[in-house]
């Protein structure tokens, strides 16, 4: 299998070339559907030590059914497909360019909940016009085990998150046990007591939110991933997640710039407009850096061929 590996803020993506299953045809979103329930081999695999760890995203890049689009893209984690990740769209476009698939400008890429908008900016910097995003309940009270009374929103920026700012800890890096540990709780009340998104969808993203440690941040976040790792980066789905939240309760103007610091200190641009629905699109800007090139080897008699599960 060959891939090429990067990190956009601190997050990595590993792009996959050659060597995935075959899909089958169809629109792109079945096509992710069958990615988790019949190849759930081939995410933990690709992602999982010994040849990964928990918090690398894949990106299957895949011919575009769209000729004005760049590329298909599935996002998968450890568990299965994404519908959508901002870090791993800024770490494919800047891969695309170091293969030399792309230039600078403007590209359109597919995914599986729509056709999204980058632009390069610079080798490593890139913009993403997201999905529009949107805000489902604000000011839910959760009763989580040894938490109480939790307070958040949940939100769609490309995934379901449930956003919080009742924070168990510092968002500091020496908190990130503690802060894993209340997320998990936090996901698992949610399953429980019956919340998610539309259509029954798993909210299985789950953020805290306080101010920021730099002096040019608006706010910090720590994101807590479906397979149990937190997000190096800001988080791009989760930022939109939140842009809507900000737009809804008039706390943010449209192409206003919002920046947005991580848990290990790394920062996303956001702005937002509203398309001609009203409906809130978000913008993300951070940058990526390649970072490996190389052939994965899956031998037979390989007994952590398919990685090496927690």
């Amino acid at each position: 299998m060959r891939v090429i590996d990067s990190h956009t803020g601190g997050e990595p993506t590993r792009l996959i070339l050659s060597g995935a299953p075959d899909l089958g045809s169809g629109a792109l979103a079945d096509r992710a559907a069958r990615l988790t329930t019949e190849h759930a081999d081939f995410c933990t695999a690709a992602l999982l030590e010994p040849r990964g760890h928990d918090a690398m995203v894949g990106a299957l890049l895949l011919p575009p059914e769209d000729p004005s689009c760049a590329a298909s893209v599935i996002y998968f984690n450890p568990v299965g497909a994404l519908g959508m990740c901002g870090h791993a769209t800024i770490g494919t476009i800047v891969t695309l360019f170091h293969l030399g698939r792309v230039g600078l400008g403007t590209h359109r890429l597919e995914t599986p909940v729509g056709v999204v908008e980058v632009e390069l900016l610079s080798p490593n910097r890139a913009v993403v016009e997201n999905v529009p995003s949107y805000r489902k309940s604000k000011g839910l009270t959760l009763e989580v085990p040894g938490q109480g009374q939790i307070m958040g929103d949940v939100a769609w920026g490309g995934n379901w998150f449930f956003l919080t700012p009742d924070c168990p800890a510092d968002l500091d890096l020496e908190n990130i046990p503690r802060l894993t540990a209340a997320a998990l709780d936090i996901r698992a009340a949610l399953q429980a007591q019956g919340v998610t998104g539309d259509r029954g969808a798993e909210i299985d993203h789950v953020e805290f939110i306080a101010g920021p440690q730099s002096a040019q941040a608006n706010a910090r976040n720590f994101v807590l991933c479906p397979g149990g790792a937190y997000d190096r980066s800001p988080c791009g789905t989760g930022c939109s997640a939140k842009l809507a939240c900000l737009a809804e309760d008039r706390m943010l103007d449209p192409d206003t710039l919002w920046i947005q610091e991580s848990i290990i200190g790394s920062t996303y641009h956001l702005t937002y407009h509203r398309d001609a629905q009203g409906r809130v699109v978000p913008r993300i800007e951070g940058e990526a850096h390649v970072t490996a090139e190389t052939t994965l080897i899956f031998a037979p008699n390989d007994p952590y061929r398919s990685g090496i599960r927690a």
